[in-house]
């Protein structure tokens, strides 16, 4: 069960990082990636990013690089969110294939 503070620090982070990678992808004509879902750890050390990737064929090479620049999307993120926050927790990404599921789900169902 999560807490109202973790809520709070969860939807704080997934608004802060949805405007970096806006600002990422602006170059990026025809690709899309928005933050679903972050998930803080108790002793907000660890937030589990999930990230929805449209189209969806550029998914994991676009996660490897997201990954591969970790550090410098966590510095940002330090740099918007340093007075409410006072430790920046830890990021690892994820790929939410929710929408895929459920459009796999409606074409079975037809």
């Amino acid at each position: 069960m999560e807490s109202t503070r973790l809520n709070k620090i969860g939807r704080l982070i997934q608004k802060e990082l949805g405007d970096i990678f806006q600002k990422q992808t602006q170059g990026m004509s025809g690709t899309l990636v928005s933050v679903s879902v972050v998930r803080v750890s108790p002793d907000l050390s660890i937030a589990k990013v999930y990230l929805s990737i449209f189209p969806s064929e550029k998914s994991p090479e676009l996660l490897e690089a997201i990954r591969a620049n970790t550090k410098a999307i966590r510095f940002d993120l330090g740099q918007r969110v340093r007075l409410q926050l006072r430790k920046i927790p830890d990021l690892s990404f994820f790929i939410d294939d929710s929408l895929d599921y459920i459009e796999k789900i409606d074409s079975l169902l037809k």
